[in-house]
């Protein structure tokens, strides 16, 4: 029997907790990531949200730039929320062919929730999070888009890599982290994530 699968969570800056929380509910062994030896033998990574600058000063300070390109490209599952899908993006670590409108949907004080169709996730829909918002404003053929709010992409996905632009950790809907377990159960022989995730919004 295979045992639980490792996933890092970025825990640079942002609420990175809140995603190791939701990952161990789900069974998952939670490893913060913080240099560079902290990515050996992980099967998934979450990129949390935050300050996109800060977490690119942070991972510049650290080394992590490079090594985090590989691992993604050497086809690590991933889950980037907010922040971390301008992260994935072309500008940043450069492994998502997305281009992110950082703070699109406006400040803080626009910040909103939403109830989303996110394509892969079933049952009702995801209550989504956004706060100083990203949306994708360009995406290369490879790319699937899963979710829009009032026609602007907000969740994509690119073969293991997954990019939402609210906090999907902050709600108790386990579902999107549910799509990274699924991707990392499909490179993992002999491990099935529980099939049950649930939204427990309701």
């Amino acid at each position: 029997m295979v045992g639980a699968p490792l996933i890092g969570v970025l825990a640079i800056q942002g609420d990175f907790e809140a995603h190791g929380k939701v990952l161990r509910r789900l069974g998952a062994e939670v490893r913060e990531v913080r240099t560079v030896a902290d990515l050996e033998g992980l099967d998934g990574l979450v990129i949390p949200g935050g300050e996109s600058t800060a977490i690119t000063l942070g991972i510049e300070r650290e080394g992590l730039v490079e090594p985090l390109r590989r691992a993604i490209g050497d086809g690590l599952p991933v889950l980037g929320s907010c922040a971390g899908l301008i992260m994935l993006d072309r500008e940043h670590l450069g492994v998502m062919d997305i281009l992110a409108d950082r703070n699109a949907f406006g400040r803080q004080i626009r910040s909103f929730e939403a109830d989303l169709r996110v394509s892969g996730v079933e049952g009702p829909p995801v209550r989504a999070v956004f706060i100083r918002a990203p949306w994708i404003a360009e995406h290369g053929e490879a790319v699937e888009v899963l979710a829009e709010v009032d026609g602007h992409a907000v969740a994509a996905r690119q073969g293991d890599m997954i990019a939402v632009a609210f906090h999907n950790e902050l709600t108790g809907d386990d579902r999107v982290h549910g799509l990274l377990l699924e991707a990392v159960g499909r490179r993992i022989e002999g491990y099935a994530p529980v099939s049950d995730f649930s939204d427990n919004t309701r």
